[in-house]
């Protein structure tokens, strides 16, 4: 476990400081107590990074279900009876696990989650640019175009320009800098420079900043553009931090109605960010789904008890854990184990980070998810590819992560049908000197009920007096479907003087009365 830890230390760095103000501003987004946050960033670390079979994926609050959380504790009534909700979605997630639901990650085609991928990644650049220049009205870690503040990804961009403040812009400047140089330049140079990571030095960077700039020069960094953990006074108040839930509520209906809302979503988010990050992976691993299932209930069975919100997997920080060249879920655990450490020790410290540094860290996450290149790339692999990809991008970018996979696999899915209907089967038309019409349909291995509607062109497309002949010797599985029209057909046939020879495996047969008895015997007829 520990062999690559010259990788995966630099890279727990990295997602750490990536987490902590996610962390808190999901929290901030779901109207629960900002520790909630922290509790649910450590447990997704710790816990679920030890049970899961990802290598690299990350786990903990998603801004994804900031707007249920919210929703669901004003409806409940308090944060405790919430907390109920959580466990009990945990459990389900368990049940899920048990059931093999996690098979359905495996439906989203590759377009789909790179276009995922790519939307997120534009999504966080232009989330972060107002955090880089000092306008921080809407909560790190948000990815949907229409913010809690009233304004949308784009009209923040134009309000940022009266609120800059020339102390962040400087920071991110310093920053970006810092960044670029040791991955371009000096991690070439030198092995300390890739094991000391470039982030960390940017916010020692940032920190030295805040603490010695004079605030009369303009150039300071302001409390609200800081880092914000809650300092408990001492062990009792750390402890007194953490909430228990209300299993009074048990009987409440509202609470299983959201503690499924929970497993749903929670389920299949992290499903999208498992297929995701291992499409990131740069050793193709693939992570078992339902033991992901069983560790993400886990987690959050865990995290309901102690007062923590909702987790799933999460791209952002995993992501983040890839670029940073993290290589076993060691980085994972570490960057939970840190987040514990810095509430505990230094959080007085972590609260002089600028949120500029943190920004110039995403921007560059961010810019490599969603580069140009990368749609270069998928417009060389043909339309079939591409139109699903761009189609993903602009629903993530425009609407929020479920609703553009939806509008992607929607596109993707009649691609498939538009495929099926024009490729369900081959047709040879062959005209004699006298006129005649002599006809071969070979049907495909499978033919499903999607094909139904290419067959039926073809069909009522034959001339009168055509001989057809209908060839289904590589035929393996026909649906019901299938057969019901060939009967049809068959019937409707002989008013158009149409001949039929069926041509299979088991011998020929003219003018048959049913297709259905022959594939029946052939014991050939799919579901």
């Amino acid at each position: 476990m520990f062999k690559y830890l010259k990788n995966d230390l630099p890279a727990s760095l990295v997602v750490f400081f990536v987490a902590l103000p996610l962390c808190l501003g999901i929290a901030l987004a779901s109207g629960a107590p900002l520790f909630s946050g922290l509790i649910a960033g450590i447990i997704g670390g710790v816990v679920i990074g030890s049970l899961s079979g990802s290598q690299l994926g990350v786990s903990g609050p998603a801004a994804g279900l900031a707007v249920i959380v919210l929703t669901a504790i004003t409806k409940l009534g308090s944060y405790e009876t919430f907390l109920l909700a959580v466990i009990i979605g945990g459990i389900l997630q368990i049940i899920l696990s048990i059931l093999k639901a996690g098979v359905i990650g495996y439906y989203f085609p590759s377009a789909v989650i790179k276009g995922m991928l790519a939307g997120i990644g534009i999504i966080i650049f232009l989330k972060q640019l107002p955090h880089a220049v000092g306008y921080d009205a809407d909560y790190e870690g948000d990815l949907d175009f229409f913010q809690a503040d009233g304004e949308n990804t784009f009209s923040a961009l134009s309000s940022m320009l009266d609120h800059i403040s020339m102390g962040a812009v400087l920071v991110t400047l310093i920053s970006l800098t810092i960044l670029l140089v040791w991955d371009k330049v000096l991690a070439k140079k030198h092995n300390f420079f890739k094991i000391v990571p470039g982030p960390l030095v940017a916010v020692i960077v940032g920190i030295i900043y805040n603490t010695f700039v004079d605030p009369s020069t303009g150039l300071s960094i302001m409390d609200e553009h800081l880092v914000s953990v809650p300092v408990p006074d001492g062990i009792s108040s750390f402890f007194g931090q953490f909430t228990f839930p209300n299993f009074g509520a048990i009987t409440n209906y509202e609470v299983w109605v959201i503690g499924v809302t929970i497993a749903v979503v929670a389920s299949l988010e992290t499903l999208l960010s498992v297929e995701a990050a291992d499409k990131l992976d740069p050793e193709k691993r693939v992570t078992p789904t339902n033991r992901e299932l069983f560790a993400q209930g886990t987690g959050n069975i865990v995290s309901g008890m102690i007062g923590g919100l909702p987790i799933t997997q999460v791209i952002v920080r995993s992501s983040a854990n890839v670029q940073s060249g993290g290589k076993t879920k060691l980085s994972t655990v570490m960057h939970g184990l840190w987040l514990l450490l810095a509430i505990i020790l230094i959080p007085n410290l972590i609260n002089q980070i600028p949120l500029a540094v943190l920004a110039s860290v995403l921007l560059i996450i961010g810019y490599k998810l969603g580069s140009p290149a990368k749609f270069v790339e998928m417009y060389k692999l043909g339309k079939g590819q591409f139109i699903p990809y761009v189609v993903t991008v602009i629903g993530v970018v425009f609407t929020d992560l479920l609703m553009g996979i939806g509008l992607g696999l929607a596109v993707g899915i009649t691609s498939i049908l538009i495929r099926s209907y024009k490729n369900s089967h081959f047709l040879h038309i062959h005209e004699n000197d006298n006129g005649d019409h002599r006809v071969r349909m070979t049907l495909a291995e499978e033919v499903s009920f999607l094909n139904k509607g290419a067959i039926l062109r073809e069909l009522n497309n034959l001339p009168d007096n055509t001989f057809l002949e209908l060839d289904v010797r590589k035929t393996i599985r026909l649906n019901y479907d299938i057969l019901e029209i060939l009967d049809e057909f068959a019937y409707k046939s002989k008013a158009k003087n149409i001949d039929i020879r069926v041509i299979s495996n088991r011998g020929e047969f003219h003018n048959p009365d049913s297709f259905i008895d022959i594939f029946l015997r052939r014991k050939e007829v799919a579901a």
